[in-house]
């Protein structure tokens, strides 16, 4: 009910500029097709209240329904069966009930596509049967100049201004669907790309490298002892180590190295176009910076990085063993006794160690 709300009163605020343009629009051309007719007041009094009063009143009127959505559609409705009742009024003058009947349809398939548009011509139908009621039935098969120039408005100005509200919605949308993309593939408490967004970029860049035939690393990063961590100092500390190491990682990379959080304590990242060797500093200057951070909340606590890191392959037949070489390293930094860096070479059949302890 709440969505159905908002997207009521957001269509009731978009609906209610372009019904006043179309109504006062509508209005000259109406009227300049009934003056020659010669009408009663009250005709002139409906058709003003039609104009100038019904757009602000259909507004608050959907504004304050309990379902602004249904009372927006009910108001078009009426919209399309005034329009029928004018069309009967004017006598069906052709050009003034051809641009009537025309923009009350523009609205209704806008609105509501092809099943609104039949429901649309069906209350002009009706508009009509009651207009040839109060009004005797005939015809009026010519249109003056005067008349013409008095629809000119309405089909230059009327379409412009749908279009307009046409295209900053389609904007809105486009935005939205960019914004809600981007937010399924982040991680909502680091920033980084999540588990799923990291793996496709990882898969990416290693159809790449293969192509292009250059090498690139990945490094697997582990908090050390961080359920100890959540013990000692409770989660909201943990929550803020994950995002300091994050902030670093930010910092300290480059614009092509991807960041991502892989899962809990652990964090991965792509360093493309890199040697292993100028991947192994990277990191090892990451680990040294962040075992010197200080935590203002809890200054005792002191946290360390282990990091495996596995260059490319030209022998890995997929992104995943890849991946599984950057895990081993990991392992290996965590059992060989952790705040340590530890790779796995394309070249050497062994892991070198870059000890830190």
């Amino acid at each position: 009910m709440g969505r159905t709300g908002g997207k009521g009163l957001s269509l009731a605020r978009r609906l209610y500029t372009s019904r006043i343009l179309g109504l006062v629009l509508g209005l000259l051309c109406v009227s300049v097709a009934m003056y020659p007719l010669d009408p009663p007041a009250w005709v002139w009094a409906v058709m003003l209240f039609n104009g100038l009063v019904w757009p602000h009143l259909a507004y608050q009127w959907a504004r304050r329904a309990k379902v602004p959505y249904h009372a927006e559609h009910r108001n078009l409705l009426i919209d399309a069966f005034l329009g029928g009742f004018w069309v009967a009024a004017m006598h069906f003058n052709p050009l003034p009930s051809a641009t009537t009947i025309s923009m009350m349809a523009m609205n209704n398939v806008a609105i509501g596509g092809a099943r609104f548009l039949l429901a649309g011509a069906a209350a002009q139908l009706l508009g009509v049967g009651v207009g040839l009621v109060v009004f005797a039935p005939a015809l009026v098969p010519m249109t003056t100049p005067a008349q013409l120039y008095a629809c000119l408005p309405l089909l230059m100005l009327y379409p412009l201004a749908l279009g307009w509200i046409c295209f900053r919605q389609a904007y809105t949308l486009g935005l939205h669907k960019r914004e809600l993309l981007a937010l399924s593939r982040t991680d909502s408490l680091t920033g980084l790309l999540n588990h799923g967004a990291w793996k496709d970029q990882l898969e990416v860049e290693f159809q790449r490298c293969k192509r292009q035939q250059s090498g690139a690393a990945i490094a697997l990063i582990d908090i050390d002892h961080f359920k100890a961590i959540n013990d000692t100092y409770g989660h909201v500390a943990g929550d803020i180590v994950l995002r300091q190491l994050s902030k670093m990682l930010k910092q300290n990379l480059r614009l092509a190295d991807v960041a991502g959080r892989y899962g809990g304590d652990e964090f991965c990242v792509i360093l493309p176009d890199l040697p292993l060797f100028n991947a192994v500093q990277a990191m090892e200057a990451l680990r040294e910076r962040f075992s010197f951070l200080v935590y203002e909340q809890n200054p005792a606590l002191k946290v360390s990085l282990s990091i495996g890191l596995a260059a490319l392959d030209p022998a890995q037949g997929d992104a995943t063993r890849w991946l599984d070489d950057a895990d081993q390293a990991l392992y290996e930094a965590k059992a060989g006794g952790r705040n340590r860096v530890i790779c796995c070479s394309d070249d050497k059949p062994r892991r070198e160690v870059f000890d830190s302890v």
